[in-house]
């Protein structure tokens, strides 16, 4: 089975799900080609196919280049282009306009495919046609950003996308509810397929009785601002008021690092936050093995590894109620779900643990890594996402 995946880079050093997918899919037999935007760097072990580049400041490099990629379109696919020029005109849109696009998704219309699956929603815009035109199915994955954010921004944005789908990938019951706010039919079929992580890069302490003292908490994220990161801080700084000693870690980097070490020095906790910027995965793992507590205070979350990676670790876990995070920890079973935007309910459920019977904590970390080990595997995500390319 041929299938494409459209992303706008090849997957980075953190997107351990689209690399597990791809990997696996290989691995079961499976032709996946992996299609990227124009600007996108190759990583060196997930190479793609990129669109062809725009060159709006040099008219005549890019009408070369157009003339170029049409020339090659209708030796190596010429049905299939002349499929989504039809297709294009037929929603109203110009000649100019048809060509434009044609030109766009060329790299993808010149291969032949049994699924062309978008890795992000958002990555279908523009290219609603294109499944159709080359004879494939069409499907497309609902993350955190594509459908709590964006069409924020882009009221209706998916309307012209939801009648040609074929099948609807999502990682969350929340994100599903969500699109369905945003209009799409509940007639096309979808499957739940939730992030998953190799548990063997993980090393434990489920038995481990006492926290050490100053209790040492951890986060792994991208420093963005729904990330929820400020309140984490705030939480830091009541901790810290109760004369409650402690250490955080933040792993990550990102647009809000200016604006939140600033935050911890106007705070006066800054000699209790460690920014740890980028760290490799075995880094992370290490950090997860020797940390306590780990905290996700996410204000919009479509599921997150992280936290997967640190219940696998025997890590007692403290998250938000953002989307998915409700379905990746279950309250008072394997962690504890707060309230998003409650830094006050994150101080308290810190304090709370250290004063916890050491046998609850002990059972708290054993409901979660088992089950990590029995819900969340790749093996498990890879058979359910063959299952959702056979039906």
């Amino acid at each position: 089975m041929r299938i494409g995946l459209v992303l706008a880079e090849a997957p980075g050093y953190s997107e351990t799900f689209f690399r597990t997918k791809i990997n696996g899919l290989r691995n079961s037999g499976y032709k996946v080609y992996l299609f990227l935007g124009s600007n996108a760097k190759n990583q060196s072990d997930t190479k793609g196919i990129k669109a062809w580049p725009v060159y709006k400041r040099n008219p005549i490099i890019q009408g070369l280049l157009f003339l170029g990629v049409f020339t090659w379109i209708f030796i190596r696919a010429p049905r299939y282009a002349i499929n989504y020029i039809r297709l294009e005109r037929s929603e109203g849109r110009r000649y100019k306009e048809a060509w434009q696009k044609l030109y766009l998704n060329a790299h993808i219309i010149t291969r032949k495919l049994d699924w062309l699956h978008f890795g992000f929603t958002t990555l279908s815009v523009g290219k609603e046609n294109v499944a159709k035109a080359i004879g494939a199915k069409m499907a497309v994955s609902f993350r955190g950003f594509d459908v709590s954010i964006f069409p924020l921004k882009h009221e209706g944005i998916y309307d012209g996308l939801w009648a040609k789908l074929d099948k609807i990938h999502t990682i969350s019951d929340d994100l599903y509810q969500v699109a369905l706010k945003l209009g799409m039919p509940s007639t096309i079929p979808f499957e739940k397929i939730t992030p998953a992580i190799d548990i063997g890069r993980f090393k434990n302490n489920v038995a481990r009785l006492k926290i050490d003292q100053p209790v040492r908490i951890l986060t792994v994220a991208r420093l963005h601002w729904k990330k929820g990161l400020e309140y984490a801080l705030l939480a830091m700084k009541l901790l810290k008021e109760r004369n409650i000693d402690f250490q955080y870690e933040i792993v990550g980097d990102g647009p809000e690092y200016e604006r939140l070490i600033f935050e911890a020095n106007q705070f006066r906790i800054s000699d209790k936050i460690n920014f740890l910027g980028k760290l490799a995965p075995a880094e992370i793992a290490q950090r997860m093995h020797d940390n306590a507590i780990y905290l996700q205070p996410s204000i919009q979350e479509g599921f997150c590894n992280a936290v997967l990676e640190a219940q696998s670790s025997g890590m007692l876990c403290i998250v938000s109620d953002a989307e998915g995070l409700g379905e990746n920890v279950l309250h008072e079973q394997t962690g504890w779900v707060l309230p998003k935007r409650d830094f006050k309910a994150i101080a308290d459920k810190i304090e709370m643990i250290l004063n916890e019977d050491e046998r609850t904590l002990v059972k708290i970390r054993e409901n979660a890594v088992s089950r990590v080990k029995e819900k969340f595997t790749v093996k498990t995500q890879i058979q359910k996402f063959m299952d959702f390319y056979s039906s």
